[in-house]
């Protein structure tokens, strides 16, 4: 197989991987799958990645297009969550500043 079809199927597998973590609301998983996909771009050799032969660049523009839909589906997973978060940070923020001036009249 072409070096960068291999490439790129082992990135396509990562996110697919981390699309399974985010669905399943496995954030840790989905954080140590996200810093070894970082790592394996990363590893990417400075090259001209257009494969030569017309099956490699649509196989190379199918993992693409999987790619991209995996990280729409991540996006659609870890965005409600974040700010579900945001909200309680927040939150609490404003309670720890409500502490604060009671005790300062006090």
């Amino acid at each position: 197989m072409n070096l960068i079809i291999t490439d790129y199927q082992h990135l396509s597998d990562l996110t697919g991987k981390m699309r399974e973590a985010a669905v399943a609301g496995d954030w840790d998983g989905l954080i140590a799958l996200e810093k070894m996909c970082s790592q394996q771009v990363a590893r990417f050799k400075p090259r001209d990645d257009v494969p030569a032969d017309e099956s490699a660049r649509r196989q190379k523009a199918a993992l693409i297009h999987k790619m991209l839909a995996d990280d729409k589906a991540i996006r659609e997973q870890t965005e409600p969550w974040m700010r579900q978060l945001q909200q309680i940070m927040q939150s609490a923020r404003s309670e720890q500043r409500l502490q604060n001036a009671y005790l300062a009249q006090g």
